[in-house]
């Protein structure tokens, strides 16, 4: 395993210096079997700064590997082990600060299947959430370095899937098609934040608690420990597209801490029928509640400087704000939020798609034929995100 430490993108517009393992965030994902002698090769970039190491959980020996491995650049060690204990256990870097090491990337996951193997499925998929901390506040573009008193105080900025967000979204989301059964790897590198994963519209039939033996049923969430796993299965028995959170539900829609799970199939009514009535119920009235906030908001240090960045800061803007409600293709959600992608609405009056951005809108609209009446939320915004969003909105 090579040791890079290599420039990528965080977010749409945010570079970052990653540490990995192998050139991504996680790093490979390792399948072993119990009693497998294994030879670790782990080589240190030479246009690396820093001498690394690693730590797999999986491994007994002291500093499970890390005492052994600890390399500079341009040099390589080895060293070997046996898998003596099945599970699914995390690797990372233990070289000081060993926080700062992980925070930047470095981790991954060790499967050490039981005797005869896993039960095979239909599909697996390799899943590791991190914690990031960068000098910038969230969405502050530009290269951006690792700050290590947010980290000591456990305050992220990003808190992501497979190292950036987006990473399992769009094109890039995971897939299965109706009736498959479907199993996931789920690792938290950390190092600081506890998750709580969860597939929204789905159950898991069967959970690897901690990624060890004990075996939990029928579970909704299960809680991953920083420095830890857990295998998750369950069958797929509608089509959808189904969303992986962390259910600290700030991080999944503010922080970047969700994928999507797209699964084709046949509809089954008798499972679920989709929408059968819409009414109107306002119990409280049709007013917009906001919580106290301040006036001033703070325009982006860096405006965009032709219209492929509008185009670019306007995606990261409405995957952040509108992508919930929108959804991905601007499709909306039928019977609920109106769609913005050749909506007629929104293309007969610029002006006011521009006051509903910055004011708020609540009422009756009109849009391509159907009617919605819902509430959209005053959108904190500075006149340079507006802009790009609606730019992003109205091109895309």
């Amino acid at each position: 395993m090579e040791i890079l430490e290599k420039e990528g993108e965080l977010t749409d517009g945010v570079r970052y210096v990653f540490w990995t393992f192998g050139g991504t965030v996680p790093g490979s994902f390792i399948r072993t079997r119990v009693g497998d002698e294994i030879e670790f090769h782990l080589q240190n970039h030479p246009d690396n700064k820093l001498p690394h190491n690693i730590d797999l959980h999986a491994v007994t020996g002291p500093g499970g590997g890390a005492e052994s491995s600890f390399v500079a650049p341009g040099h390589e060690k080895v060293f070997s082990f046996k898998t003596l204990n099945p599970g699914l256990y995390v690797y990372h870097c233990a070289t000081a600060p060993v926080g700062m090491h992980i925070a930047n990337g470095m981790y991954g996951l060790i499967l050490v299947e039981p005797d005869g193997g896993l039960p095979l499925v239909d599909r697996e998929y390799y899943i590791m959430q991190g914690d990031f901390y960068t000098k910038g506040a969230n969405g502050e573009r530009g290269l951006q370095p690792f700050d290590m008193q947010k980290a000591v105080d456990e305050k992220a900025d990003y808190v992501v899937f497979n190292g950036n967000v987006g990473a399992l979204t769009g094109d890039n989301a995971i897939t299965a098609k109706v009736g498959e059964t479907v199993r996931l790897f789920v690792g938290n590198g950390g190092p600081g934040l506890v998750s709580s994963f969860h597939v929204i519209g789905e159950i898991f039939d069967k959970v690897h608690v901690e990624g060890g033996d004990l075996i939990n049923e029928n579970v909704q969430t299960t809680m991953i420990p920083a420095g830890g796993a857990a295998i998750v299965e369950f069958h797929v028995n509608v089509p959808g597209t189904f969303i992986l959170v962390d259910h600290s539900i700030f991080r999944a829609f503010n922080k970047g801490a969700l994928g999507m799970l797209k699964v084709e199939g046949e509809e089954n009514e008798n499972i679920y029928t989709g929408e059968q009535y819409d009414g109107i119920y306002l119990p409280e009235g049709p007013g917009i509640q906001e919580m106290p906030t301040t006036d001033g908001v703070v325009e982006s240090e860096i405006p965009a400087q032709n219209f492929e960045e509008q185009m670019k800061f306007g995606k990261q803007i409405y995957m952040q704000t509108c992508f919930a409600c929108h959804q991905a293709e601007g499709q909306g959600i039928p019977n609920a939020f109106p769609p913005l992608a050749k909506s007629d609405y929104l293309n007969a009056d610029v002006n006011r798609a521009i006051g509903i951005v910055l004011n708020g809108k609540t009422g009756e609209i009109t849009v391509n034929g159907q009617k919605y009446n819902n509430v959209m939320t005053r959108q904190m915004l500075s006149s340079e995100e507006s802009a790009n969003v609606l730019t992003y909105v109205y091109n895309s």
